[in-house]
């Protein structure tokens, strides 16, 4: 049955429809905020997928350049794989609906959002997200929720709700916050050096509206939802895991009590093997096959209970640490010869390389989306091989993974990337994680700190990251640990990873993943507190040791730039018919030139000689000719009276033989030929637009020439 159901959502109007499209899937909803527009569908299989520990939900968020009126460039004009962008709100949907759904749930979920229509002012995320919601209630799929999502701007010290996209350019804040009624479940932002309580706040007010669509859709959910189906529960034996933990206990809280991961995973292994033969013990020798859910998720829980109780009820973690104490940390920066900057940072046993390059102007990443950026002159991507946890996997490029922890690194850095007419350079920043035991995107923001400041690049603040876990009491939700700098046991058999990265002087990212139904706002602003206090001494202690200050040079492989605004109406003169006089520059200085419609010129050189000579040229070419200026320019032909000389901008003067030399000359041939570059003054200029040149007056300049 078609019906259309309406709300305010920061005070402007939104629709959820259902019963018109995709009414074979499990739920389908389509959301209208402003002239934006989501179709959102949710299936499930029937059967719960063999041979998996895990539970199998994939969320699309899919961008139709239709949606903007825009044909595809590729090749067949069709939309390829996912753009970043993308792929960064298809993992902001997930995490805050993944936890909600039933922990022994095998069936394969699929969440699919299709953007059919975008006003730039209406945000297509928070549409996708409260689509998701709404269909997964209303569907027959077992699930927690309802959820809902906002973003929030900050402009002129003003927290703003879903800001529109005036308002979004002017805004020193790009926040993402989902939630339920009772808590926040998920928070995503880039942030220019927010401090902590405006943050939290932010987040509060967001909270607001999130409860009013939370209630909505309930209201949906109590009118047309559909009664959820039985589904086959994927839970260990309870008769074995309590044999398990009488027999293993003891000895797995010992085991996992050990700093160095590697022989932490050998304690795990063994008690592993023993708990096989338990199994054979108690159900026959086919056990390892018939029964090998049991013993695996067996030996899961034994170990996720030891170290939660552990750090829960002992304060205690598994590599002996504080609560709040970071792991050893070290930073070295210009490891790699040729690079334009490079730094290895440590944290325990994760170890960051990252490596930058300057570019040109043409570098910039060519965006192709839904919204109105259409350059990137900033790139920051993080890769994760498999030799960093010691596995033997071939490299199949960056998943989503991949793509979200560069996006991150990438949100922290650019508050403090210095503006282009600072800095005329693209910059890209690699991050090669080589080895890896929790935090590898927290430790990408500090290498590549490191090596933005190696390579020369004027950031205005170093920028640190850090991660903060939980552990809570399912019994007692006031019973907690906040934990300070988790490392991968903690944040596998924890409740939440919530990173952090900014100056000492506020944040510039956030990104959540929580296991829980939510996080209330003590434990917010408990997170907060540890990773400020953690970030201001990874700055302090390692950062601004091992290099205190950006490179005054650039490294000598990087390009050299010069920069500098013509007159708009010039730039035809400097490109020339068909680019004739740009090319002819390029070809007699060996640079390459970028010209922006703004009249913005880039000259790259990695001789600054040669960059000069072009842009000597390219002054000439576009400056007015005025009587008393002196002007390079190149002599095109010779007549018996004197010189013609081409001054750039399709203006010629004329250098008479009288005014070529102080000394007597018979013949101009004898002093000049086509071809040269001389100096020259300007001593007449007529109203019909003839030049009168002088050169006698210049000869030490010209000797120079």
């Amino acid at each position: 049955m078609f019906k259309i159901y309406e709300t305010e959502l920061a005070g402007k109007k939104l629709t959820i429809e259902t019963g018109k499209f995709a009414k074979q899937a499990n739920g389908s909803v389509t959301v209208r905020y402003g002239d934006t527009v989501v179709m959102t569908n949710v299936t499930a299989s029937k059967e719960p997928k063999d041979g998996v520990d895990f539970f199998p939900l994939s969320v699309d968020y899919e961008e139709k350049l239709y949606a903007v009126g825009k044909i595809p460039g590729s090749f067949n004009r069709r939309e390829g794989k996912p753009a970043d962008k993308s792929v960064l709100i298809s993992r902001a949907i997930d995490r805050p609906i993944r936890p909600l759904f039933p922990h022994d749930f095998r069936n394969d979920v699929c969440v699919v959002n299709t953007v059919l229509s975008v006003d730039q002012d209406y945000s297509p995320e928070v549409c996708a997200n409260i689509g998701t919601s709404a269909a997964l209630s209303i569907s027959d799929i077992p699930w927690g929720g309802p959820t809902a999502a906002v973003n929030v701007g900050y402009v002129n010290n003003k927290i703003i709700i879903n800001p529109n996209e005036e308002e979004r350019k002017n805004s020193r804040l790009k926040l993402t916050v989902a939630g339920t009624e009772e808590k926040i479940t998920m928070i995503e932002a880039g942030a220019d050096e927010i401090p902590n309580d405006t943050m939290l706040e932010a987040i509060k007010e967001a909270h607001v509206e999130i409860k009013k669509m939370c209630k909505f859709i309930s209201e949906i959910k109590e009118e047309i939802g559909k009664p959820k189906f039985e589904y086959k529960s994927f839970s260990v034996d309870p008769d074995f895991y309590k044999a398990v933990c009488e027999k293993f206990e003891k000895v797995m809280y010992e085991g996992v009590q050990e700093t160095d991961k590697e022989i932490r995973n050998d304690n795990v292994d063994k008690i592993a093997e023993e708990i096989k033969e338990l199994a054979i013990e108690m159900y026959g020798e086919d056990a390892e096959e018939e029964h090998s859910f049991d013993i695996s998720t067996a030996v899961h829980d034994l170990e996720k209970q030891c170290v939660r109780k552990m750090i829960l009820e002992e304060h205690k973690r598994p590599d002996g640490r504080k609560i709040d104490e970071v792991r050893p940390l070290s930073g070295e920066v210009a490891l790699i010869p040729r690079v334009h900057g490079s730094a290895l940072f440590s944290r325990g046993q994760t170890q960051v390389l990252s490596i930058v390059t300057l570019g040109t102007k043409s570098d910039e990443q060519l965006l192709d989306g839904l919204d109105n950026e259409e350059y990137k002159r900033y790139m920051h991507q993080y890769n994760f091989p498999s030799y960093s946890v010691g596995e033997a996997r071939p490299s199949r490029g960056p998943g989503r993974r991949e793509i979200g922890h560069g996006a991150l690194a990438e949100k922290a850095l650019v508050p403090v990337i210095p503006s282009e007419e600072e800095f005329p350079y693209t910059i890209r920043v690699v991050s090669e994680v080589l080895e890896s035991n929790g935090s590898t995107s927290q430790a990408s923001i500090c290498a590549s700190t490191l090596a933005l400041m190696d390579a020369g690049v004027p950031i205005k603040k170093p920028v640190a990251g850090i991660s903060s876990g939980l552990i809570t009491n399912p019994e007692n939700p006031d019973d907690y640990i906040v934990l300070t700098d988790i490392q991968d046991i903690e944040d596998f058999f924890g409740d939440m990873d919530f990173k952090v990265g900014g100056t000492k002087d506020g944040i510039t990212a956030i990104q959540v993943d929580i296991k829980v139904d939510g996080l209330s706002y003590d434990i917010i602003e408990q997170a907060f507190e540890r990773t400020k206090i953690a970030r201001d001494y990874i700055i302090d202690d390692i950062i601004l040791k091992a290099i205190s200050e950006p490179r005054k040079e650039l490294s000598k492989y990087a390009p050299k730039i010069i920069n500098i605004q013509i007159p708009v109406d010039k730039i035809k003169d400097v490109i020339g018919t068909g680019g004739k006089t740009i090319n002819k520059i390029i070809e007699e200085t060996g640079v390459k030139i970028d010209i922006e419609e703004d009249g913005r010129v880039f000259i790259y050189s990695e001789d600054m000689e040669k960059a000069n000579r072009a842009l000597t040229i390219i002054e000439n070419i576009t400056r007015e000719i005025e009587v008393g200026e002196v002007y390079e320019g190149t002599v095109t032909r010779i007549a018996a009276f004197g010189a013609f000389v081409d001054l750039g901008g399709g203006k010629e003067g004329l250098l008479h033989i009288s005014k070529i030399s102080s000394k007597r000359i018979n013949k101009v041939e004898d002093v000049l030929s086509v071809g040269d570059v001389i100096k020259v003054k300007v001593t007449e200029l007529d109203n019909q637009g003839k030049i009168s040149l002088n050169m006698k007056d210049l000869e030490s300049h010209n000797e120079e020439v």
